[in-house]
Order: structure tokens, then C-alpha cells, then sequence
């Protein structure tokens, strides 16, 4: 039977799978999820790497390799590198196939540079050349410094995943950073359709962070995600990537930067598994799904989608918003705080990272 995941792409969105790490490339599970799910890409993080390694014996020969003078950092760096360069290798062909539009796979910067310009676009280049292939993009935090980050490294021909993005007017700043960026390299005369970006809004922890204001029982939990979503779409991305500027640079070859819903695993028990899946399908998006909501989505008794969603409801999203905040929920104040959280966590998970692959030394040895 036809996966209903791949309905999706009839509709032009994609769909990357939000788990690489080496248990997902040795069973050949990110490979039948290319070939029967219609996947197309992937990301991945240090909490994925962290739980890998600490539940599989997939690093330990690796690990049991390095050398004394081997930092666990280093450890850690050789062992993801080699995983996003096999994954890079298994969507390799969506990438040749698109024309470089789609088929990336993305490797996170250690959020300790999320709040620094130079050391974040230092790191982007040498994460590009350690994993050495057409098809990665780098993630950077969608902090003030990463977007001037951002603003560089594409002025420089890197594909960047700008991640942890939660507002819409950040958003309108990453996107116009992005058309100024190819701008300038296209009076310059340089190549510009090599060069492909996303812009990774996260949903889920929207709601999470909204109910956790609202009073029980009030009808607007549950709504401020989506809607804060398909304003992001119709107000930033259809505005700055449906005007003159970018229709010069669509003829110079460019790709446009595509929104892509991150966190789409649902919070709340209540929630259908695939809520945001269903109400965020639109035309030159990405939606990155973990193996539940996967699972999920194509195990439903529902029929495939056959039209795209994310539009639909708008005047209904302006006035979940409006009545948020005449309720009290301010969202520029929810937003700020998920990215100070966001940074954190990240910043927490390296952490935990680093120590799983100490711990796994040690257990190697015995």
C-alpha cells in the first residue's frame, strides 16, 4: 500500500525525519523511510546522539578507538559527523533529483555560540567541511547573533537551518536577511541555486507554553501554535517570497527559504497525534516528524490529504490571537521565553551529551 505520507508531496511539502543518529542508518530504517514514506530529508540533535549512544552499542567501537588525548567533545564530533555523513549519503538522490532544493540533512552548533556572531559563523564553516557533503545544512539558533550569522553565512554560500524560531516577527528578519544575503551575492555575480535554507518554527512547545497561562478549561488551549504557524506562513513567508525581489531572484535560479514546522509532536494527551501535521500542509513547506507522530500519520484510518491546509482558517488564527491577548497571553512574551528555554535546553542536552560519551568510555574498557 502507497504510505499516506506520501500524499504530501503532491501537495509541495516534505517531510524530514526528526531522529538521525546511527541506530535509524544501521538498520536501514532512514533508507525504507526514503523509499517507502516518501522522506526527504532529516535533522537531528544532541539529545537524539545522546540517547543513541547511551542505548545501543552502535558507538562503542568508535568510542573504544580514541585515543587518551581524545576529548569526549571530540569523541562526540567524529561519532555525529560520520552519522549525518551516512545519512547525507542516504537522501543523496532527492538532492540530485531536485536540484538541490531538497534532501538535506542538518547538524546542530553547540548552543554555546547561540549569543556570539563570529565564533557561530566559524563553526558553521568547519561543521560544512568536517561532514564534507552538498547536502548538509548546519543549524544555528534563531537568536539576535544568529540571525546577523545567518545574514554572513549565506552571503558566503552555506546552507543554513535556522532552528528554534518562534516568532513570526524573527521570522520576517530571517526571511529578509535571506533575500539580502542572495541580493548581494547575485550583484556580485555569484551563483545563487546552489544555495537552499530553512527556517524551522516550532510549534508544540507554543501550546505548551500558552495553556500552561491559561486558566483550565479555557477554549483557547491548544490554539495559539497553530495559529501563531499559518500567520508565519500567509504574513512573512508568502509576503517577502511572492514579491518583486524575489521573483528577480527566482530568475536567477534561487531557491526560496522554505518554513519548516519543528516539534510537531503533540504535548497534550488530548491532542490528536497528528495535529500539527494536518492543519500545517502547505505548498513549499517541511514538516520534521519524530517516529510516533510518523507512525502515527500512517497508521490513520483517515484518507491521505488531497489539498493543502495551511491556509485554511486564517481569519479564524487572527482572532485566536486577538483573544489571547485579550486574555492576558502575551506571545511576544511566550516567544522570548521559549527561545531563552530553547538555547537552555540545547545548551543542557550537549551537556548530557558529552557525558554519555564519557560514561560510555569508561564502560568500554572494562
Amino acid at each position: 500500500m502507497t504510505s499516506r505520507w506520501t500524499a504530501l508531496a503532491d501537495l509541495g511539502q516534505s517531510v524530514w525525519y526528526d531522529n538521525v543518529a546511527r541506530p535509524a542508518l544501521a538498520d536501514g530504517h532512514l533508507a525504507r523511510l526514503v523509499r517507502e514514506d516518501g522522506v526527504t530529508g532529516g535533522t537531528s540533535n544532541p539529545s537524539i546522539f545522546s540517547k543513541a549512544v547511551l542505548e545501543s552499542d552502535l558507538y562503542d567501537d568508535d568510542i573504544r578507538a580514541a585515543s587518551e588525548s581524545d576529548s569526549d567533545a571530540q569523541v562526540f564530533e567524529r561519532c555525529a559527523v560520520a552519522d549525518i555523513q551516512r545519512a547525507c549519503d542516504v537522501v543523496r538522490p532527492v538532492w540530485e533529483r531536485t536540484a538541490g532544493r531538497d534532501g538535506y540533512v542538518s547538524i546542530e552548533e553547540e548552543a554555546a555560540l547561540a549569543f556570539e556572531v563570529e565564533p557561530a559563523v566559524r563553526r558553521a564553516h568547519e561543521l560544512r567541511a568536517l561532514v564534507n557533503r552538498p547536502n548538509v545544512m548546519v543549524k544555528i539558533p534563531a537568536t539576535e547573533a544568529g540571525v546577523a550569522a545567518f545574514a554572513r553565512l549565506t552571503r558566503e554560500g552555506q546552507n543554513i537551518n535556522m532552528t528554534l524560531l518562534f516568532s513570526t516577527e524573527r521570522y520576517r528578519r530571517i526571511a529578509e536577511s535571506y533575500v539580502d544575503a542572495l541580493e548581494a551575492r547575485v550583484e556580485a555575480g555569484e551563483d545563487v541555486s546552489t544555495i537552499a535554507s530553512v527556517a524551522s518554527f516550532f510549534v508544540s512547545r507554543v501550546d505548551a507554553e500558552a495553556d500552561r497561562r491559561l486558566p483550565a478549561g479555557s477554549p483557547l488551549r491548544g490554539r495559539a501554535a497553530v495559529a501563531n504557524a499559518k500567520l508565519a506562513y500567509v504574513d512573512v513567508f508568502e509576503q517577502v517570497f511572492g514579491s518583486d525581489r524575489w521573483t528577480r531572484l527566482r530568475a536567477a535560479g534561487a531557491w526560496v527559504q522554505r518554513p519548516l514546522w519543528a516539534s510537531t509532536g503533540t504535548k497534550n494527551p488530548h491532542d490528536p497525534p497528528t495535529k500539527y501535521i494536518d492543519e500545517l500542509i502547505g505548498e513549499d513547506t517541511v514538516t520534521t516528524v519524530p517516529d510516533a507522530t510518523l507512525d502515527a500519520f500512517r497508521d490513520s484510518d483517515a484518507p491521505p490529504p488531497s489539498r493543502a491546509t495551511v491556509r485554511d482558517g486564517i481569519d479564524a488564527a487572527r482572532a485566536d490571537l486577538e483573544a489571547l491577548s485579550a486574555a492576558g497571553i502575551d506571545l511576544d512574551a511566550i516567544t522570548e521565553q521559549l527561545e531563552r528555554d530553547g538555547v537552555r535546553q540545547f545548551s543542557e542536552a550537549s551537556e548530557k551529551m558529552i557525558e554519555a560519551i564519557g560514561a560510555k568510555r569508561q564502560s568500554v574498557r572494562v
